[in-house]
């Protein structure tokens, strides 16, 4: 009767890892379209490289969100099959994730290059773009208040004048305000965007990696009651 108790208490903990393991999935595939979007809208980086790392975890959200449903039935229904069936595709799911966050540690090392020449094509095609691509640059310089790539002088083509910069540069951002102003500190952010943005995405790939981590030690878990309620079947105990 203890055994049965105990396969009870096992089946009853797989089944919440498993409303986990759904949430967990939401979870990942939120954090990967806003990394995406991130990446690609508010930062404009469009590396392929940097685009690597949040499909996986979009992709993997997508078949975590699917694989706690079948857990979930098989934990219920107590079908060995469906139970092995689904502890092999998340020890599979695990290995991805693993995949994934190594993948996030090593494009982080990459960062510098990619922003360097990301915010340098940004500069490049500033005058000659459209008005929502210019609005996307102007709310980066603003909310990380910095100017150009490394300095406010990487602007010395957005006028005939080569001593303006976007008015979005400026301390005190109001219409003209960038206008003959490059080099004047009190009026202009001198430091560039560079190191703000490679901080900034540093310190969210660094929480994408824990968190991927942290969802993989349920898993991992998830696996271990896996096997315990596989054996308690298999051994033909009645666990209802």
């Amino acid at each position: 009767m203890g055994l049965e108790g105990g396969m009870k208490c096992v089946k009853f903990l797989l089944f919440f890892f498993n409303f986990i393991f759904w949430l967990c999935g939401l979870a990942l595939i939120v954090v990967g379209i806003l990394v995406q979007v991130s990446l690609h809208n508010t930062f404009m980086i469009h590396d392929a490289t940097a685009s690597g790392v949040p499909i996986v975890l979009i992709g993997v959200g997508v078949v975590i969100f699917f694989i706690a449903f079948f857990g979930c039935c098989g934990a219920w229904k107590e079908n060995y099959c469906m139970i092995t069936t689904f502890a092999i595709l998340l020890s599979v799911i695990i290995i991805v994730e693993i995949a994934a966050a190594i993948a996030g540690y090593i494009f982080r090392n990459k960062i510098s290059n990619v922003v360097q020449d990301s915010l340098t094509e940004m500069i490049t095609k500033y005058n000659n773009s459209s008005a929502e691509f210019r609005k996307t640059v102007d709310k980066l310089q603003e909310d990380l208040k910095c100017c150009g790539v490394n300095s406010s002088s990487d602007w010395k083509n957005f006028k005939p004048n080569g001593n303006s910069v976007p008015d979005s540069c400026c301390v005190n951002v109001t219409i003209n305000c960038g206008d003959k102003t490059m080099t004047d500190a009190a009026k202009v952010h001198q430091e560039g965007c560079h190191d703000a943005v490679e901080a900034l995405l540093k310190k969210n790939i660094q929480w994408v990696i824990v968190a991927a981590l942290v969802i993989a030690f349920l898993q991992i878990m998830g696996i271990v009651f896996s096997c315990l309620l596989m054996r308690g079947i298999r051994s033909g105990y009645e666990v209802m």
